[in-house]
């Protein structure tokens, strides 16, 4: 299991303080949270990609690239790159190029974006989400893997003979993760290509994911990559927490009133009761997301919505530890009790690497026993046509 964090990226007024961060501040601190996640031993720190306000994220590869450099372990992700109002070429590029910079230690989300605005604002319609992230991403899938591509289609210029640069750091494309909350045409498109589904899993019951994890799961199988308990499958969370419940609770009560997100609808106590935002205690976060593989399987990946609604950084820093020395440690112990054996890990480099080099194995020792078959059927032939010859001579 890999946990970490995800970023929305937001630039929130202080509810308690009435005081709102620059853009600057937020960016700085952006990457002093991610420090912090490495350093309290979690896996993963991803950020979103948005290109209107409150948020400030327009260009996650920059940050991404800056965060990697004052890192060592951390895997770095996206939640969410839009492929559909980004150029899937560029993309190629600038992610391969990040990868290199971070020796690896890169994956990244693809999402459609839901904010309507910001698709005409790159020449796009978001009547045609669907079947631009579609395309885009078939393209981008052949960027990756081929090195030079003849494609045409609906939403860009043809390529002729393109390659894209860099190639893919030891010819192993960055992992994709497909996130969505509502498509089922995401989900099909993560399994058609054998890639990850990230479920949001903050915003709605559990029974809206359940379906769309359901049916990734199936498809997935359907598609021959594996059974569908081998699927690989990304989840969302959010947590507040205090040493006494109550006191998480009065502390967040603002932040949550007034966050961008979801505020001023439900009420804190309906949300936490309809969805996966738990308020309290350490031991009633790990209560809760210990269950989540009861509803959506044996999983690879957790994320947590952290730093958002104006939450001061000291405070989202002191989230951080409560979540890297108490939760993630349990949580860890209890999700791998009972772990099926052909439940892979979170995917990395190294290990898209190892499953290549496995698979060009044994790719090359199915050639060498055809042949090999193919000669003694030739040795048993001939050895028949000449019993033959003797005995017609006799």
């Amino acid at each position: 299991m890999q946990f970490g964090i995800f970023s929305v990226s937001d630039v929130t007024t202080d509810p308690t303080t009435k005081t709102t961060p620059s853009e600057q501040t937020r960016i700085k601190d952006i990457v002093t949270i991610a420090q912090k996640v490495e350093e309290v031993g979690l896996d993963v720190f991803a950020i979103g990609e948005h290109h209107n306000p409150p948020f400030f994220s327009s260009s996650p590869t920059t940050t991404l690239a800056y965060v990697a450099a004052k890192t060592d372990k951390l895997l770095l992700s996206t939640s969410t790159t839009l492929i559909t109002t980004n150029d899937p070429v560029k993309i190629a590029e600038d992610y391969a190029m990040l990868q290199h910079l971070a020796d690896g230690r890169v994956d990244l989300m693809m999402g459609r974006g839901n904010t309507g605005p910001v698709y005409p604002w790159f020449g796009q319609d978001i009547r045609q989400g669907i079947p631009l992230a579609i395309e885009n991403y078939a393209l981008l899938h052949r960027l990756w893997r081929e090195d030079y591509v003849n494609w045409e289609g609906k939403f860009r210029t043809p390529l002729q003979g393109f390659q894209s640069t860099p190639r893919p750091l030891d010819g192993v494309p960055p992992f994709v993760w497909h996130g969505s909350i509502r498509s089922p045409e995401i989900a099909e498109q993560a399994a058609y290509y054998g890639d990850g589904f990230f479920a949001n899993n903050i915003f709605w019951p559990k029974e809206h994911y359940m379906q769309l994890i359901g049916y990734y799961r199936s498809r997935f199988e359907h598609y021959g990559h594996g059974t569908a308990e081998q699927a690989i499958v990304g989840l969302g969370g959010q947590a507040f927490m205090a040493k006494n419940s109550q006191d998480a609770v009065n502390q967040f009560r603002p932040y949550f009133d007034n966050a961008p997100v979801y505020g001023h609808g439900p009420s804190l106590e309906d949300f936490t009761e309809q969805t996966p935002l738990t308020v309290g205690s350490p031991q009633q976060v790990i209560d809760r997301y210990a269950g989540m593989r009861e509803h959506f399987g044996d999983y690879q990946r957790q994320l947590f919505l952290m730093d958002h609604a104006g939450l001061p950084l000291k405070t989202v820093l002191e989230q951080l530890d409560f979540l890297g020395e108490e939760v993630v440690p349990v949580l860890r112990r209890e999700l791998s009790v009972n772990r099926p054996a052909g439940i892979s890990d979170g995917p990395t480099h190294a290990s898209l690497v190892a499953a290549r080099d496995a698979a060009e194995v044994a790719a090359a020792a199915s050639l060498v026993a055809s042949a090999d078959s193919s000669s003694a059927s030739a040795v048993d032939a001939l050895a028949t046509s000449g019993s033959g010859s003797s005995s017609d001579r006799s």
